[in-house]
């Protein structure tokens, strides 16, 4: 995944002289995860930007870039630096198209590691997806393996919406075929069917999907089918074909890293009872993380949902 995002960087820079990176580290480093690496050395000072450590500074930079035409993708280095920033993305990033009744565009693409599983120290694992999502003027994505990864970020960088795109930082080093010079598998806010089938339909994103089609490979031997749906956009959600899966199978989980309380889950389920109400054989169930603090690294496989909490809900939801 790793280097599918460099390649769709490259690309969208080698197509938009006005497309520019900026963040810590993100030059002559490479960045943390080597997402940037080369990019410096082939379009220079000028395009791609070592920023002091001020994550303010930056999204306010960024904006004031966007407002004179250019493109920028900013990088946070780690998901929890992001709120020193959030004021900027909350109150200026989101709310200047509407503000300026349409005639401002600001087209910067947010790129934002997060998530846990590998290991990291506080602020370095976190999942504040339901923040972005709730917050109106921002569209939200997240990619769950290489191709999507890909194309989803080229697409991100061309859209004149502003977009945080969250990039499942254990889903790094995940391999998979990509074309760059092939067609994008989907439209950016369109989820996709990873996985077939008619008993209950899981529904997760980024670096949940991988365990989710772990989930279906091992209820399969015991001759249960689930359905896998790749969500790809938290905001806007394909709500569309979310319920079309639901009303083949009759039963939905959602699964999410970040905490069940006040998660996307608590949106997705209650959207998905209302459209579907009367095709339900159970209640719409969420597997999420634990209502605490991201915790110590040693601890975290405990914190972090898993193929058997997954398939407790799944057994849950068929016991109905």
């Amino acid at each position: 995944m790793v280097k599918a995002l460099n390649e769709a960087l490259r690309r969208s820079m080698e197509a938009d002289p006005k497309t520019l990176i900026m963040g810590e580290d993100v030059g002559r480093l490479g960045g943390v995860f080597r997402v940037t690496d080369g990019l410096h050395k082939d379009f220079g000072d000028s395009r791609v930007i070592d920023t002091p450590l001020a994550e303010s500074g930056i999204m306010g930079t960024a904006i004031g870039l966007a407002l004179r035409g250019y493109r920028p993708v900013v990088e946070i280095q780690f998901d929890g630096f992001v709120y020193p920033a959030f004021d900027q993305i909350v109150t200026q990033l989101a709310k200047m198209h509407a503000r300026a009744l349409g005639h401002i565009k600001l087209p910067i693409t947010v790129r934002i590691p997060y998530a846990g599983g590998i290991g990291a120290v506080e602020h370095h694992s976190e999942s504040h997806e339901a923040y972005f999502a709730h917050t109106a003027g921002l569209k939200v994505v997240s990619p769950s393996n290489p191709l999507d990864a890909h194309w989803m970020l080229r697409q991100s960088i061309a859209s004149d919406d502003p977009i945080i795109f969250l990039e499942p930082k254990r889903r790094y080093w995940d391999k998979g075929m990509v074309d760059p010079l092939g067609e994008a598998p989907a439209p950016l806010h369109a989820a996709r069917v990873t996985r077939p089938g008619r008993d209950l339909t899981l529904i997760a994103y980024g670096p949940m999907v991988k365990v989710c089609l772990e989930a279906a490979e091992a209820a399969a031997e015991d001759g249960t089918q689930l359905e896998v749906v790749d969500l790809r956009s938290l905001s806007p959600v394909d709500f569309d074909a979310l319920e079309a899966s639901v009303k083949r199978t009759g039963r939905a989980v959602v699964v999410h890293e970040a905490p069940v309380f006040m998660g996307m889950g608590a949106e997705l389920a209650a959207r998905i009872t209302e459209r579907c109400f009367y095709s339900l054989e159970a209640p719409v169930l969420r597997v999420g993380g634990y209502f605490a603090p991201y915790p110590p690294s040693r601890v975290e496989e405990t914190f972090l949902p898993d193929l058997d909490r997954v398939l407790d809900a799944v057994d849950r939801a068929l016991a109905f």
